[in-house]
């Protein structure tokens, strides 16, 4: 289970640490970035994308909603690799979609983890206490 918030720098083009305590929900050393809805990059861990993306897929492509959010999601996964010091790179795609300029943060979300715009996570972060009673 990813838990925990983590504010970070990047340490060379569009690569980061991901912090000890999420890098034990990962099996492995391969994970899957995606686009997040908020503006955020999603990271699974490879048997739990599998799972999410089984639960998209039992739903008829002739739902539109199925097919909308199944495109968002497959078109911008993509699979990246754990170094041996738990660094990862963030592609450019996903960089840009979440407009993460200098400072990141990556929350954990359960069964998966995000990646913010420090910036962009202190405003949602902000409404999210708003909207669930703390002001």
């Amino acid at each position: 289970m990813f838990l925990g918030t983590y504010e970070l720098k990047f340490s060379g083009q569009g690569r980061v640490i991901l912090p000890k305590k999420l890098r034990e929900g990962i099996s492995g050393r391969n994970l899957i970035l995606s686009k997040g809805f908020e503006g955020c990059i999603w990271g699974f861990d490879i048997e739990d994308f599998e799972k999410e993306a089984k639960k998209q897929l039992e739903i008829s492509v002739t739902e539109e909603q199925a097919r909308l959010i199944q495109r968002f999601l497959f078109s911008g996964s993509e699979p990246v690799e754990l170094d041996a010091q738990g660094r990862f790179v963030i592609p450019s795609a996903l960089l840009d979609f979440a407009r993460v300029k200098d400072g990141i943060i990556i929350i954990g979300a359960g069964d998966h983890f995000e990646v913010w715009d420090k910036l962009r996570w202190e405003s949602h972060n902000k409404e999210l206490g708003r909207r669930y009673g703390r002001h």
